[in-house]
Formats: C-alpha cells, structure tokens, sequence
C-alpha cells in the first residue's frame, strides 16, 4: 500500500495489446493476480468477483485480472465463467515479477498437477513454471495502491465484499 504500480504491459483475449497503466488512470482499479482457468479456487473467486462488479462500477470503479494463462486460453474463462470484465494474459510471467508475486512451482507440484490433467507449460506457452501469488489491489488513478490482499495459501482469497467495502471506504 503507497507503491506505484510498475509500468507493464499485457495481452487481451485477442492477442493485441494493453496498457495497463493507461487503463488505471482512466478509472479506480479493482486489480487482481490469479493462477490461471484452470484453477477452481481462482474460478470460484472469478465468479465472486462478477458478483460484486455492478456495485464496484457504480463507484466508478474497473475490474482487471490478470494471470499467467496464454492470452488464448483467456476467452474460455470469460466465456466459461460469464465475466464481464477483463482478463489479461502475462503468460511470460513479467508483470507477476514487477509485482513482486512471482513463484516457480516445485517439480513435484508440477508433475502433480500434470498427473491432474494440468498443464502449466500448455496453460503458459511456457516453460518458466511461474505461477502468480494470489492477489487484489485497489489502485487510485494516480496508479497508487490503496489496498492490497495477498496470501500465498491459494485456497484463501479475499472475500468480495470485503474488497467491495475497502472500495466504498476509498471512494469516499
């Protein structure tokens, strides 16, 4: 909280380009790190998220979440999980470092997680293994974190309306 958010640069669903910082100072940013489609806690909390976004425009506020998924793989969640916002590919894992959120997973999980039917290298288009920190900012137009919720059990994520109340609490 008080950090700038780093100068980065994504993918949308289609492949072409985005600014983040562009979009932040546009409006209020509900930011968010997740593992990837292919994670039901991140699904789950996705859809939460969803619930929460009429309330959170209302305030004038975006929601943007970004993981390390092929930009490819972004409409399957959108569409699977019926989301209005966006979602972004950083499939190479540079905005989850600027962040700071970075972690490679063991080989072990990896092949766990392969043994699942999860492919991260298939799911990335990489083989760096990186996998984002589960993660919500608010960030202010001046690009400014005003809240942040980051907890490295990804089963636990920030509940809705709780980020719903710290954006109602910064909109004042």
């Amino acid at each position: 909280v008080g950090s700038k958010i780093p100068t980065v640069h994504l993918k949308k669903y289609d492949g072409s380009p985005f600014d983040l910082n562009a979009a932040v100072s546009q409006k209020p940013t509900v930011l968010i790190f997740y593992r990837g489609g292919w994670c039901p806690y991140c699904n789950e909390h996705l859809s939460k998220l969803q619930e929460i976004e009429s309330d959170l425009l209302k305030i004038g506020y975006q929601i943007i979440a970004i993981s390390v998924d092929r930009f490819e793989n972004l409409s399957q969640t959108i569409s699977k999980q019926q989301l209005n916002y966006v979602l972004l590919s950083d499939n190479q894992a540079q905005v989850t470092r600027a962040f700071g959120l970075a972690y490679k997973v063991s080989d072990e999980t990896f092949d766990m997680l392969k043994g699942h039917g999860l492919d991260l290298e298939e799911a990335s288009g990489q083989q760096h293994h990186i996998l984002p920190v589960p993660a919500a900012f608010l960030v202010g137009t001046d690009g400014v974190i005003k809240f942040s919720y980051v907890n490295p059990n990804y089963k636990l994520r920030v509940d809705a309306d709780l980020l719903l109340a710290a954006a109602e609490a910064e909109a004042k």
